[in-house]
């Protein structure tokens, strides 16, 4: 019988696993075991299929099981490590799902046009995980960098009225045409954050980044990568 697993990677207790494990209950998913990874541990540096993790997770699953992750950077720290071994899963014949965003990756698609979508929304998603962590590390860098000019006492400024799922909402739907008053209505900002968000989400990133102990990431432009957002709309599925 098919059987669903959730895994689940953290970096630091500002990370927890039981957060993501939460979130993905609350998306629908019912999971017949949980497997969880500290990133910070020594045998990160290891290849995937090399860390106790990834060997346990290789050996639990079975071609027609599916596995669930927070999001494709639990699965490696660059493009190449994340497209490596989500591939690795797949042609095990295991389809990978992750929480945000409700992305399937099917192992077994129903024809090559198929296939040939599912590889490409691969290549877009592995290609945006690697600009959001690259948004991050920079906002993080500028943050560090204005507090040891400063002081303790420096003024922040407002704290923001979003977060970064909202913030990544926007500028998915942003990048899919939809205009700025309509988002507004549906994330439940008003018309002129939305609009500040999508000139500058980098920007938006450094402000979350003041007020946060721990920012997630942004979309970003700023690598190039082609706008195939559309192809996630078109493409990508619901979960059950």
């Amino acid at each position: 019988m098919a059987k669903t697993v959730f895994y689940g990677s953290s970096s630091s207790t500002l990370q927890p696993i039981g957060h993501q494990l939460v979130q993905a209950k609350k998306a629908g998913f019912v999971f017949d075991d949980v497997l969880a990874e500290d990133t910070s541990a020594s045998d990160l540096q290891l290849p995937f299929y090399k860390r106790e993790t990834g060997k346990r997770l290789l050996d639990l699953l079975r071609s027609g099981d599916v596995l669930v992750c927070f999001w494709i950077d639990r699965f490696g720290k660059n493009y190449e490590e994340i497209q490596k071994n989500i591939r690795l899963f797949l042609d095990m014949g295991v389809t990978v799902k992750t929480v945000i965003n409700g992305i399937i990756f099917d192992a077994n698609p129903k024809d090559k046009m198929t296939k040939e979508i599912r590889d490409a929304l691969l290549s877009f998603m592995s290609a945006l995980a690697k600009a959001q962590a690259v948004a991050w590390r920079e906002a993080q860098a500028a943050g560090i960098a204005r507090a040891q000019a400063g002081n303790k006492l420096a003024y922040k400024g407002r704290k923001p009225i979003y977060n970064k799922t909202e913030v990544t909402q926007i500028m998915e739907m942003f990048g899919n045409g939809i205009g700025v008053n309509q988002i507004a209505r549906k994330i439940g900002l008003n018309k002129f954050s939305v609009s500040r968000i999508t000139r500058d989400p980098v920007g938006a990133l450094a402000k979350l980044a003041k007020w946060e102990d721990q920012v997630e990431t942004v979309i970003t432009d700023e690598e190039r990568i082609p706008n195939l957002a559309d192809w996630v709309t078109k493409y990508s599925r619901a979960y059950d």
